[in-house]
């Protein structure tokens, strides 16, 4: 019996159809093992994975390859977005005995957890081998079976915390070094790190970019901004409908994997508006905006939340939504218009994907606005009536904390009120459905909250979105979420030297409490608690929550120099340290235009993690604006660290001369 038709996650629910007698992650999947004496069959994924597609349909709806399943194992199928507590410990497992590691995932494991054999896609042929060999294995060498699990388990569990030892975060010489780290593997030529396929690097970016904001060093900035510039001009950027696919394939971001993830999208249109702010760039300032438009447009849920991702496939092909050949354009547009969009978005005969199809890119501004912005509405029109790729409509807490934070700076630095309320109606959502007591689940749908807790991204990435939301809206209230939120971060998930571990001290035991302090495809956990605790410390004066801060961050001092790439929010969150970082408390009326023009130019600093607070003489906010008052009866703003001040100013001019010192 198939168990998955009552399931939350889209995922899940993508095999609910299968012959296979799925079970969810449970005890009672365990038991059920047990009871049989049969191995587990764990199969890890998430609902916009292609290669998933792929196995599901040459395996997991296959009669034959169900029949064995179902026979020789109890199988338990895992949104590894849902729980990335149990993707993390056995993505190691299976990283340690292949030396690789991707999703699909397959375990086979013991009905203890133990696994003794990990891989990842396995064609049809190849799985039905493989099943029949480890059911046979299982009956006639048990002992051996379970001794390899039991040698697993015990190697994985013996390793030493990860980067453990030191206790400060980079100095300023170590963070000069991480960015000649970066230089060493930068491609120079097409921009970004490194070869095929290429990542979006969204976390050593925006350290790129605090980086010069504090020194002014040019190759940080030269780095930051090709890269910005060649992922946005390429094939993994939508040129249509705006938004990033998940990565390149190639080295020339031409050819992306088709996927698209809020996470990716929040964290570049967040990077896109800091390059804004720091050079006036107004490429940069499309792309945030289209970027923002892009997941409110396509990943709003009806209760306000942010969906995960969009599925690479449609109609079972692989990017079958986004390509084009000549003929397609010439069929919408007509010879002349059709001609002209297949030399702007390099769209040729011979394609640069499948079957003579081509990704679109757009290499160079056009000079014809009028027209291009005429035939690019026409395409996505045209676009719109193809079959779409599925949406998995989950809501994940971290996630929608990472777009919390770009909504409302996004909203705040290009006039755009609607999306900063946006970000409001998100973190209403949090605030509603997710958070109670200090405490998060992690997922949501339909309006409905998930059974699993939170992970210290989710604490992290919301207390973070919501700090950045204060300072745009200077509701108080954020703040005081915020706090709660890292309060149990602080309580429940230390180490004990200083780091954090993924999970919760009361949350599910595995046969290892994962922990990573590098950053992956979002920001680490600890790295980013550290950066909302910095902030959290800088808003409030807490000692304790910044020296949290400092400590968390010591991990990046080891990484900066061979590996600055996965430690890029460490090394952006140790430039808003060495910043101080800068805290501007603005008092005045919030109705007032003088005290509005001050906001605004406090939101343009630069200066690496400056946080901002705004409020009327008197008023109940947050610690920063205590004892701060107006000037001569104007509205006045403070440049302080370390809750010092400097003298108030009181115009805009002279609040951008204090944030120049």
């Amino acid at each position: 019996m198939n168990r998955l038709k009552d399931a939350t996650s889209p995922y899940l629910l993508q095999h609910a159809g299968n012959p296979v007698d799925w079970w969810e992650w449970s005890d009672a999947a365990f038991a059920e093992a047990r009871r049989r004496d049969v191995p587990v069959l764990l199969s890890v994924g998430y609902a916009a994975c292609h290669w998933c597609h792929v196995m599901a349909h040459e395996s997991f709806e296959d009669d034959e390859t169900a029949r064995l399943m179902n026979e020789l194992f109890v199988s338990v199928k895992v949104d590894r977005e849902e729980r990335p507590d149990i993707d993390a410990v056995y993505m190691e497992a299976t990283q340690a005995m292949t030396g690789q590691g991707g999703w699909p995932m397959t375990v086979f494991m013991t009905p203890d957890g133990h696994p003794f054999y990990c891989g990842t896609y396995f064609p049809r042929p190849q799985f039905q081998t493989l099943l029949r060999a480890v059911g046979k294995a299982w009956t006639d060498q048990r002992d051996e079976v379970d001794g390899q699990g039991q040698q697993i388990v015990a190697a994985l569990t013996s390793r030493a915390p990860a980067l453990s030892g030191g206790s400060e975060p980079p100095g300023v010489d170590l963070l000069a070094g991480a960015v000649k780290a970066l230089a060493g593997s930068y491609d120079a030529a097409r921009g970004g790190f490194g070869g095929a396929p290429k990542f979006p690097p969204s976390m050593a970016l925006e350290f790129l970019l605090r980086h010069h904001a504090r020194t002014q060093d040019p190759e940080a900035l030269t780095m930051a901004g090709h890269t910005l510039g060649a992922m946005a001009r390429g094939g993994m950027y939508d040129q249509l409908g705006g938004g990033f696919a998940r990565y390149s394939v190639d080295a020339s971001w031409v050819v992306p994997h088709f996927e698209k993830m809020l996470y990716d999208n929040a964290l570049l249109a967040r990077v896109y508006a800091h390059w804004w702010r720091l050079t006036g760039d107004p490429f940069a300032r499309r792309i945030a905006l289209e970027t923002c438009d892009w997941m409110l447009r396509d990943l709003r849920t009806p209760q306000g939340g942010l969906a995960s991702a969009l599925d690479a496939d449609s109609e079972g092909v692989e990017g079958r939504y986004y390509v084009w050949t000549p003929e397609e354009l010439r069929n919408v547009l007509g010879e002349e218009d059709g001609a002209y969009a297949a030399s702007l978005f390099e769209v040729t005969d011979a394609g640069t994907f499948e079957h003579g199809s081509s990704v679109l890119q757009l290499l160079r501004d056009p000079e014809d606005l009028e027209r291009y912005e005429r035939v690019r509405g026409a395409l996505l029109a045209s676009r719109a009536e193809r079959v779409p790729p599925a949406r998995d409509d989950k809501v994940v807490a971290a996630w929608n904390g990472l777009a919390v934070a770009a909504l409302a700076e996004c909203g705040a630095l290009f006039d755009r009120p609607d999306l900063v309320a946006a970000a409001e109606e998100v973190a209403a959502l949090i605030a509603d459905l997710h958070a109670h007591g200090g405490r998060l689940v992690r997922t949501s749908r339909d309006g409905s909250a998930g059974a699993n807790t939170g992970v210290l991204e989710d604490y992290a990435d919301v207390s973070e979105g919501l700090l950045a939301l204060h300072g745009v809206t200077s509701d108080a209230e954020h703040v005081h979420l915020a706090g709660a939120l890292l309060d149990t971060v602080l309580e429940r998930f230390g180490d004990g030297a200083g780091g954090f571990y993924d999970t919760a001290d009361d949350a599910e035991r595995l046969f290892r409490r994962p922990q990573d302090p590098t950053d992956n495809a979002t920001p680490s956990g600890q790295f980013a608690a550290a950066g909302a605790l910095l902030s959290y410390a800088a808003l409030t004066g807490s000692i304790p929550h910044r020296e949290a801060a400092g400590t968390a961050l010591a991990p990046a001092t080891l990484l900066a120099a061979e590996h600055a790439r996965f430690a890029g929010w460490g090394l952006a969150g140790a430039e808003a340290y060495a910043s101080g970082p800068l805290e501007i408390a603005i008092v005045g009326e919030p109705g007032d235009e003088r005290t509005r023009a001050l906001h605004r130019t406090a939101l343009m600093a630069v200066s690496p993690g400056a946080v901002v607070s705004v409020g009327a003489p008197g008023a109940a906010g947050v610690p920063l604006l205590d004892g701060r008052g107006p000037v001569d009866g104007a509205p006045a703003a403070y440049v302080c660290r370390g809750f010092t001040c400097r003298l108030p100013v009181t115009t805009p001019a002279g609040l951008t001369r204090e944030l120049a010192e």
